[in-house]
């Protein structure tokens, strides 16, 4: 039963991230861009997370908070970009 659960959550995060491409390509504003960027993001920390379920494993689970570092990080660095110009004063 959990795998069944598994492969779900695996289908509905792989849909948002390709959703949130959809809006990345789309988008009218740069906010819609940067909102669909840390939207994929967390779906991709939750795939990392559930993959680590899948495998039984806990290195996933270190992946993942690597991953919302660096998101987090990037999200930031665009969103100055896009306000100010520039990234480092």
């Amino acid at each position: 039963m959990i795998t069944m659960a598994l492969y779900f959550g695996f289908a509905c995060f792989g849909i948002g991230i390709l959703l949130c491409v959809w809006r990345i390509a789309s988008g009218p504003t740069a906010a819609d861009r940067i909102l669909a960027l840390d939207t994929i993001v967390i779906n991709t920390i939750a795939l990392l997370i559930l993959y680590g379920v899948h495998q039984g494993t806990a290195i996933y689970y270190e992946a993942s908070m690597l991953v919302a570092m660096v998101g987090f990080v990037s999200t930031v660095a665009y969103c100055r970009f896009v306000l100010r110009g520039d990234i480092i004063e």
